[in-house]
């Protein structure tokens, strides 16, 4: 990887894929939302975007240095310029750019040799692909990381807002480790944190449709 820190779709592609099998450890489509919630928190990160009643709101529509964020940037309503009042509805906005962030970030990180893909056929018919780690894979040092600011309460944002994330797309070594205690206050930060709580809703939103039979593709809905 460049000497430049992993971002946080990045950093939480790097945690939630297995480094040998290159296979999420979540639900993929999960992981899709996923990415895209933390597109919206790096970019709140980078002062360029705010949340204002459930609806993403660019605040500085200068494109940032990091090419794909630019990209994601570009893709949400100028300032004042949405039919429906400023911004957009973020729980929306995740849904509908989840795949083609998880696309792009992936292609990016196999470009850099940061993951590598394998390309394989389910049932010898339908191709799909596995992302194990690269070459120049910072993944131990991003799990490495993760368990420190874990064991000292996440006091840095930037590690909070990934672990609300982690535990948005249920990650199970963030939300099935530890005691009771832990594991509540993992979980709790996905609700608490609004670029975890759009992914939550998401995931939610497919496991009622899973329930009851539905294929949990709608359109997300303004909330």
């Amino acid at each position: 990887m460049t000497g430049t820190a992993p971002t946080l779709p990045e950093r939480l592609l790097l945690l939630a894929l297995d480094p040998v099998r290159g296979k999420p450890y979540c639900r993929g489509r999960f992981l899709e939302y996923g990415v895209a919630g933390a597109v919206l928190a790096e970019l709140e990160l980078q002062g360029r975007i705010a949340e204002e009643r459930g609806r993403v709101v660019v605040v500085n529509p200068l494109d940032p240095p990091d090419p794909l964020l630019a990209v994601f940037l570009r893709s949400l309503p100028p300032p004042g310029k949405s039919r429906f009042g400023s911004g957009i509805p973020s729980r929306r906005w995740v849904r509908q750019s989840g795949r083609r962030a998880e696309g792009l970030y992936l292609d990016a990180l196999v470009e850099r040799g940061v993951l590598r893909r394998e390309s394989r056929r389910f049932l010898g018919l339908f191709p799909f692909h596995r992302h194990p780690a690269g070459p120049a894979s910072p993944a131990e040092q991003v799990r490495q990381r993760f368990e420190e600011a874990r064991a000292a309460g996440f006091p840095d944002r930037g590690d909070r807002l990934l672990a609300a994330l982690a535990a948005a797309v249920e990650l199970p070594s963030v939300v099935k480790r530890g005691d009771r205690r832990t594991r509540a206050a993992v979980r709790s930060l996905a609700r608490e944190e609004w670029p975890a709580q759009a992914v939550h809703r998401n995931v939610r939103q497919d496991k009622a449709a899973a329930a009851g039979g539905g294929d949990g593709g709608g359109g997300g809905g303004d909330g």
